[in-house]
């Protein structure tokens, strides 16, 4: 039975993710800040008090895991603080690239350093759930500016990502980048993205969650590491027409450019 850490699944993707991994009969950890949320499948073994954007995130996650090596680590949690250049802000940038940039090298650095990672031809996968926001590329002016904490932080992700998976290369670790999908979440909802979510062709996350499965499954090994993906393809990437040509000429899933 495949052991499979997920990191803040307290709601949104991250809970879909563990609870359809968990109806698969895989071995399910989750992280929480609190505590899980009520309606949690039973199946989901839970470590409490996790906060990404503290230090201390790797060293509690790997004391909880009592030695089970995970095959498969999914880094979910976020933090989503609107912003535009007339009122940008400085804590909710910072807690922004704590959750998105920094906390993963942490997380990964203690896992690995515990041996709790797979090494070999049956090495690990990370995932690190991004968003097609942190593609400097795919940025076009008929978006406009504004949200620098959410973006740029997506961005750094990427980059640690890449970091990270040529860290880890040589022990056959892999590691992607996702961009999961436009949802249907109070999380788009807070930032007033609601107001986009059918002409975006936004879903819920649990076809998210559905469409990250199936694309790990049976797309996401070494070849991929390193690598920037969209698995729902170009759908809902609203500029991807802008930045790479006609929406049917692209393929799905779709690898995104940096």
């Amino acid at each position: 039975m495949p052991n499979v850490l997920v990191v803040g699944p307290t709601r949104g993707l991250g809970y879909q993710l563990a609870k359809q991994y968990a109806q698969r009969e895989y071995s399910v950890t989750g992280t929480a800040r609190s505590g899980p949320p009520k309606d949690a499948h039973h199946d989901i073994h839970w470590i409490s008090g996790i906060d990404v954007a503290e230090e201390s995130a790797g060293k509690k996650i790997v004391e909880a895991l009592k030695g089970h090596k995970q095959d498969l680590v999914i880094l979910t949690a976020g933090f989503f603080g609107k912003e535009s250049f007339d009122e940008p802000d400085f804590d909710a940038e910072v807690k922004m690239y704590k959750t998105s940039a920094i906390g993963p090298v942490f997380i990964v650095h203690h896992l690995h350093k515990a041996g709790l990672l797979r090494t070999g031809d049956k090495g690990s996968r990370i995932i690190i759930v991004s968003s097609e926001s942190g593609s400097i590329s795919l940025r076009h002016a008929s978006e406009g500016g504004g949200m620098y904490g959410h973006h740029a932080s997506k961005a750094a992700s990427n980059m640690v990502g890449k970091l990270l998976s040529l860290d880890l290369k040589d022990d056959g670790i892999a590691v992607s980048m996702v961009h999961p999908g436009f949802m249907r979440t109070e999380m788009t909802k807070s930032v007033g993205f609601d107001k986009f979510w059918d002409d975006g062709g936004a879903v819920t996350p649990e076809l998210a969650a559905k469409s990250m499965i199936e694309w790990i499954d049976n797309e996401f090994d070494m070849s991929k590491t390193g690598q920037y993906w969209a698995p729902r393809g170009p759908g809902d990437i609203g500029t991807a027409e802008a930045v790479l040509g006609k929406k049917d000429s692209l393929p799905t899933p779709l690898q995104l450019p940096w």
